[in-house]
Parts: C-alpha cells; sequence; structure tokens
C-alpha cells in the first residue's frame, strides 16, 4: 500500500473528512430535535407528500423517501465513480495493492453479518436485518481519523479508504440481490435500453455530461418503477461514465470531483439528519439488549473487530496479502475498530430490511450504540498507538 496521498486522493480525503464531522452534526441535531418539544414537527417534514407529474407519469412519495431513494441515488452514483476508479487506476487496479483490503472487507461483511444471525436465531421477524451491520460509513470512518491529524499514518487512511469502498460494492450487491420487490419487466427493459445507450455513447467516445445526465434521470425513474431499489440506478448509470476523454479529459474524474462536495456537505447530512432521528424517551438498558439492536451494535461492534483485524492478520501470516512496513498490527486493530462505524449505509439498509416504525426504531438504536461504541474503542486505540510510536521516535539513539 502507497504511503502517499496523489492530489486526487489528497481532496477526496479532505471533503470525506469535512463531511464526516458535518454527518455527526446533523445526526446530533435530529437526535436532539427528536426527543424535544418539536418532536411532532420533525416527524410532520419527513412525512410531508411531494408529488412529480409528467404526462401519465406519476410519482407520490413523503418527503423522506424522496430523500432516500432520490438523494441517495446521487450517492450511489458517487460510490459508482469512485470504485470504477479504483478498479481502473486506483488502490484496486492490481492484486498487489488490492491484496490486503479485499480480504479484511470480506471479514468485515461476513462476521458482522453472522454475529447479527446467531443473536437473532430465536426472531424469525428481525432475520431480514442481517445486511445492516455489515456496512462501514466512508465520510464518519474518515472524519474521526481527520480528528485524530498526524496521530494516523497516511497508509493507514488509504487502508481504510479502500476497505469501505470494497465494502460498498459488498452492500450494492446486497441491496440488489437481497432487498429488491416484486419486477416489472417493462421497467427493467427500458432502464436495461437506456443503460445500452449509455455504453454506446461511451464506446463512440461522447464525453460531454448532459446526454449521460439526462438518460441517466430516464433510467433512474425505470428502476424506481421497476421494484428494484432506485439507488441501484445511480451505480449503474455511473460504471458507463467513461474514465478517459480528448486531451486527457476525464470525464469520470471531473464529475466526481464536482459532485463530491454536494454530496459530502449536503446529501449525507440530510440524509443523517432525515433518518436518524430516534425517541430516546422510555428506552432502558433492557430495549438495548433486545435481539435487534443488540445483533446490529454486537456485529458492528464485536463482529467488525472479529471481521477485518481476524480475515486482514490470516492473509498476511498466509502470504495472501502484505501488512504495509509503516503500519503496526495495534493499529490495524484501531483500525478495525473505526470500521464498525456503519451509520449511513447501515441506516439506509435498515429502510430496505424493516417497514414497521418500532423495528426503523430499534435499527436505529442498534446503529447509533454500535457506531458510537466502536469509534470511541478505535480512536483510544489510534491515540495510545500515535503516542507510542512518537515516544518510539523522540528516543535517544545510544551508538555503540
Amino acid at each position: 500500500m502507497p504511503t502517499r496521498f496523489t492530489p486526487m486522493m489528497r481532496d477526496f480525503l479532505q471533503k470525506e473528512s469535512s463531511g464526516g464531522l458535518l454527518l455527526f452534526a446533523a445526526a446530533a441535531l435530529a437526535i436532539i430535535l427528536a426527543n424535544s418539544g418539536l418532536a411532532a414537527f420533525y416527524t410532520a417534514l419527513w412525512e410531508q407528500p411531494a408529488q412529480v407529474r409528467v404526462g401519465a407519469l406519476n410519482i407520490d412519495k413523503p418527503l423522506l423517501l424522496w430523500v432516500n431513494d432520490g438523494l441517495m441515488a446521487l450517492f450511489f452514483f458517487l460510490i459508482g465513480l469512485e470504485v470504477k476508479r479504483e478498479i481502473l487506476v486506483g488502490e484496486l487496479s492490481s492484486l498487489d495493492k488490492a491484496g490486503l483490503p479485499i480480504v479484511a472487507a470480506i471479514g468485515g461483511m461476513a462476521i458482522p453479518a453472522l454475529t447479527f444471525l446467531f443473536i437473532n436465531q430465536g426472531s424469525p421477524e428481525n432475520m431480514s436485518g442481517w445486511a445492516i451491520p455489515a456496512a462501514t460509513d466512508i465520510a464518519f470512518a474518515l472524519g474521526i481519523l481527520a480528528l485524530l491529524g498526524n496521530r494516523v499514518p497516511a497508509a493507514l487512511k488509504v487502508l481504510l479508504l479502500a476497505i469501505a469502498i470494497i465494502d460498498d460494492i459488498g452492500a450494492i450487491a446486497i441491496i440488489a440481490l437481497f432487498y429488491t420487490d416484486q419486477l416489472s419487466v417493462l421497467s427493467l427493459g427500458l432502464a436495461g435500453a437506456g443503460l445500452a445507450i449509455l455504453v454506446i455513447l461511451n464506446r463512440r467516445g461522447v464525453t460531454a455530461i448532459t446526454p449521460y445526465a439526462l438518460i441517466g434521470l430516464i433510467i433512474w425513474v425505470c428502476v424506481l418503477k421497476s421494484g428494484v431499489h432506485a439507488t441501484l440506478a445511480g451505480v449503474a448509470v455511473a460504471l458507463a461514465i467513461p474514465l478517459t476523454g480528448k486531451a486527457g479529459h476525464s470525464p469520470l474524474k471531473t464529475l466526481e470531483h464536482s459532485l463530491h462536495p454536494w454530496i459530502a456537505f449536503a446529501v449525507l447530512p440530510i440524509f443523517a439528519f432525515a433518518n436518524a432521528g430516534v425517541s430516546l424517551s422510555g428506552i432502558g438498558f433492557a430495549d438495548l439488549l433486545a435481539p435487534l439492536p443488540l445483533g446490529i451494535a454486537a456485529g458492528l461492534f464485536i463482529g467488525k473487530q472479529i471481521g477485518v483485524f481476524g480475515f486482514a492478520w490470516v492473509a498476511v501470516k498466509t502470504g495472501i496479502a502484505k501488512l504495509p512496513a509503516s503500519l503496526s498490527w495495534r493499529q490495524i486493530y484501531g483500525l478495525s475498530c473505526i470500521t464498525g462505524v456503519g451509520f449511513t449505509m447501515s441506516l439506509f439498509i435498515g429502510t430496505l430490511a424493516f417497514d414497521s416504525p418500532a423495528q426503523i426504531d430499534a435499527v436505529k438504536l442498534g446503529v447509533l450504540t454500535g457506531s458510537l461504541l466502536s469509534g470511541l474503542v478505535g480512536v483510544l486505540i489510534l491515540m495510545m498507538s500515535g503516542r507510542r510510536s512518537a515516544a518510539t521516535l523522540d528516543a535517544p539513539k545510544v551508538s555503540a
């Protein structure tokens, strides 16, 4: 793993880190409002209906679903751009670079899911939430590392970024395979035709953004009506955006650079504000021990540690991957705790897994608890690692 940042990666990390802090503030504000005299206003705000009608086409949803189906499609579009770039020219472009984060991410998805299933084995009504603790929130995680400053080496940030991107690929696949309603063949066919047109545009060297944007909007509407979750349209359209164009111009990188501030500082905070509000009134320790929130919290806090750290250790010891020379196993363990900050993606999967308000509140409780514990323990471990490294560097050298 390299220890130097490219200009684009540095820009990415800075925006994600700052956006993570704003994300935290938005979530905190949502929780405060949900537990104040403005709770009824907060709930009513997201239940407000909003309608778009064009001829026979009618999209009528509450404001909350416009956020979750519409704005989050832009978030998934950005993820698709990042994934394509990383696979073609980035940290996932070769097995030598990708070995450690791929194995660690697989463990970080599998073990939390198994932890959830084990705890909820006697609660079949909760089993559809198995994927909730498998996710990592890139913005939140990088925001936490930003707070630690120089205590965190560059290689650790790059490794976390690679693990989180692979994690997102897994989450996208899970949503497509396991959280899909009854399908409309006509709508899917129209979406497929739209994607085929985008691929043709790509192959013919069309680099103007406008046709991709217009056809992408049509694809989003078709996917929304198809029964497949609309956010997946964002990923599919992103994969059709050309990486290279004339005179070295990259439409993909241009879009990524332009969208990133909007996603980091607007879309994700709005999503957090809309979805994080949970009433804590009457909630006691016994509520946290209920199977659903406990399975999520344990999956994020315990499952992520075991999965990421354990799989990474096995990969290095068996020669499948190499540990970056600048990193210690203590730092890898701290990173494995930080990956337990699921938040955005975990809450999003929770909205797909359950319809019951009581279950969704339990999801929020589990996600917030597991993410908070993971973040706190990860910060403590990395702070101790940073002090130890500093002490080693500052120790006087004794010549023979």
